[in-house]
Formats: C-alpha cells, structure tokens, sequence
C-alpha cells in the first residue's frame, strides 16, 4: 500500500511540474491595461528624448532573448518567425524597433544614426526592460549582429550570452567577398548593375528588379522574390532607406557608408561570455570567415546552415531554429 501512495505522488508531483511551464510561461508580467507585452521606452539621445517600441512574449526569468533586426533600416516584423518554435521551448524573447525603424520614433536626423549611439541605447533600452547577466541574451542578425558586437565589447558583463547571426566581424572583409559574389552572376547583368550605380540612379526600377532577381533571391532569401514569407515583405517594405544609406551605403553590393571600415575582428578574444555565431552557405557574408569567428571568442561555437542564405532563419528553418535553441537551453541548465 506505501508502494502505490508513494507512486502516485510521484506522478502527482511530475503532472504538476509538467504543467507548470506553460503557465509561467503565459503568465502576464503586466499591470494595469494588459497590451500584449508592448512596452514604449523612453531613450535620452544627444537631440533629446525619443520612444522605442518594444514587445516581450512569454516570461522566462532565466532566458530573456532581445532581438537586433538589421538592414540597417529594416524593423523587428521579419523576426515573428520566431513565434513558431520559441513559446513552445518556454523561450522568452522581445522585439524592439531601434530609432528610426518599425514603430519607434523617427527623428529624420542623419547624424543620429551612429553606432555608439545606438549601443548606449541598446543599453537603456535593457535597463528599461531589467534584464540583466542572470538571464539576458543579445541576438543580432546582419547589421543587428554589428550592433550585437559592439555592445558586447562594451557592455558583456550585463549579458549572459550573444548570438551574431549572418554577421561577419569585419566590413573590410565583407566587401571583399561582396567581389566574390559578383563573379558568380551573370556579367551583362553585373554590368548593367555597375552602369547604375555609375550614374547613381539607384531609384531606376530596374535596378533593384535586378538585384532581386540575380541576388536577392540567391543571397538573401532563397526563394523567388514574390514567393519571400510575408513577414520579410512586410519589414521591407518598412526600410528606413536614409538610416540604411547612411550606414550600409546604397548599394548592397559593397559598403560606402557609415560602416566602410568598421573591423572589431582583433577585439573578439575579449569577449567571454558564451557566444554562437550562426552562418549560411550561401549567405551575403563569407562563412568561412563567420567560422573562423567563432574560434575567436573565448566561449565560441558556430552553427552552419548548409542550406541558408543571409536569412537563414527561413530558408534553413530547421537547423537554424534547432541550432539556436539548443544554444539558449544549455544556458538554462
């Protein structure tokens, strides 16, 4: 009879953690008016106080992932493919549109959009949200992953780990292999591209109906432009293009920006927090180079998406998903 009482409340206790997760996880952390985990923070910029929108999902008091969108330019929208396999791994993670981007304010001011700036307000916008080196996560994709860096190198004793996805450590060695790229599309194309950008009308049609057609869809998302995942249109569709112009330059193809000759490559070493740098075989960035990265940081580790491109988050789903949750889950631990 003890055998059968202590069996049952063993399994008592296993269905109650079982369905504890769930629970805490939905569980709302607002007060007041519920609005779905927006939250606007209030930033102090040099040109005076602006609002960032931001959006949490779930509540994980050890995982606390704030997402860097790239671009630069583009806004968080791209991202809410992460809604399809996060909640169900208990995951917490957070949107944010950086000034200028999506829903946050736009104060149409070139000289704001600065990398130093927007690491301090990576870091406002952190305090604003309390996370903190027990739970607090950075990830940035693209420009976001430039972004992810140099916080880091600034500010890694507030973080518990950093994950640089489809971002290389150099812009010096992106535009060099940017020339690698080149030589694998066709050269008439190419040439028409060059024409265009010779005479500086990057506002012809035809020139980004070539680059969606001949490299977009080869190193960006690999899928026919109009068959791109609505999400990735809509954030496009988005594009701050002075904030994008300012740093990347107006050709994808290369940088002429803000960015040209940014290289923190010889600085990862002192990053020692757990870092996953995430690459795609066809990706816009050498991966390669992202592989090496990862042998630079103290606590590294790379994940290769064999069938990814720059956004590999969709066109290598699964590894990439896989990938980085694993990563996140032995955080937990």
């Amino acid at each position: 009879m003890k055998k059968i009482i202590l069996l049952l409340t063993f399994l008592s206790l296993v269905s109650c953690k079982h369905e504890e997760k769930p629970f805490t996880y939905f569980e709302s952390q607002e007060t007041g008016i519920q609005n779905g985990g927006v939250k606007m923070i209030a930033i102090e910029t040099p040109k005076g106080k602006f609002n960032v929108w931001t959006k949490r999902f779930g509540n994980n008091p050890k995982i606390k992932v704030l997402l860097l969108n790239g671009g630069p330019g583009l806004s968080h929208e791209y991202f809410e493919c992460m809604e399809s396999f996060l909640p169900k791994e208990g995951i917490e993670f957070i949107y944010y549109d950086q000034l200028g981007t999506g829903f946050s304010d736009n104060p149409n001011d070139t000289t704001m959009w600065d990398l130093p700036r927007y690491v301090e307000e990576v870091e406002q916008v952190r305090v604003a949200l309390q996370l903190n080196k027990d739970n607090f996560y950075l990830l940035g994709h693209s420009w976001g992953g430039i972004l992810a860096m140099q916080y880091a190198l600034k500010y890694q004793n507030n973080l518990k780990g950093l994950v640089v996805s489809n971002m290389m450590a150099s812009c010096p060695k992106y535009g060099e292999y940017s020339k690698v790229l080149e030589k694998q599309m066709n050269p008439e194309v190419l040439k028409t591209i060059r024409d265009l950008e010779a005479k500086k009308d990057y506002a012809n049609p035809k020139y980004m109906e070539l680059l969606m057609a001949n490299f977009y869809n080869q190193h960006i998302l690999r899928k026919p432009v109009n068959e791109w995942p609505e999400p990735v249109t809509r954030s496009s569709g988005r594009m701050n293009q002075s904030l994008y112009i300012t740093m990347q330059g107006p050709s994808e193809l290369g940088l002429s920006g803000k960015l040209t000759n940014w290289d923190v490559s010889k600085e990862l070493k002192n990053i020692t927090i757990s870092t996953l740098v995430i690459g795609g075989k066809y990706d816009t960035m050498d991966p390669e180079y992202m592989k090496w990265m990862a042998t630079q940081f103290t606590k590294g580790t790379y994940l290769y998406c064999a069938n990814g491109s720059h956004m590999s988050m969709y066109d290598d789903q699964q590894t990439y998903m896989n990938g980085l949750i694993d990563f996140l889950k032995k955080g937990e631990k």
